[in-house]
């Protein structure tokens, strides 16, 4: 697990309503890492915030803490579980 992705559970369950549904998940590849943020459905605009603002605040913590491990993350933000087939 990486530094980012443990940074990007913390942050979205501190803001969360629900922080049991905030699940978090990490695919590696060729250039970048991805890192999916899945949340309740009234809990993404949470994370997304006015004017994305929080989102972008989300994917600045998430490069800094990648940069430190010499790789690049890209961050997403889905409604509902990742079992949900999405």
């Amino acid at each position: 697990m990486s530094r980012a992705r443990t940074l990007v559970e913390v942050v979205a369950r501190a803001l969360a309503e629900l922080p049991e549904e905030v699940s978090v998940s990490e695919t590696p590849g060729q250039d970048s890492e991805l890192i999916e943020l899945f949340t309740a459905p009234g809990d993404l605009g949470r994370m997304i915030g006015r004017r994305g603002r929080t989102a972008a605040a989300f994917r600045t913590l998430a490069s800094v803490a990648a940069e430190k491990e010499g790789c690049n993350v890209t961050v997403e933000f889905r409604d509902g579980s990742p079992n949900d087939g999405r």
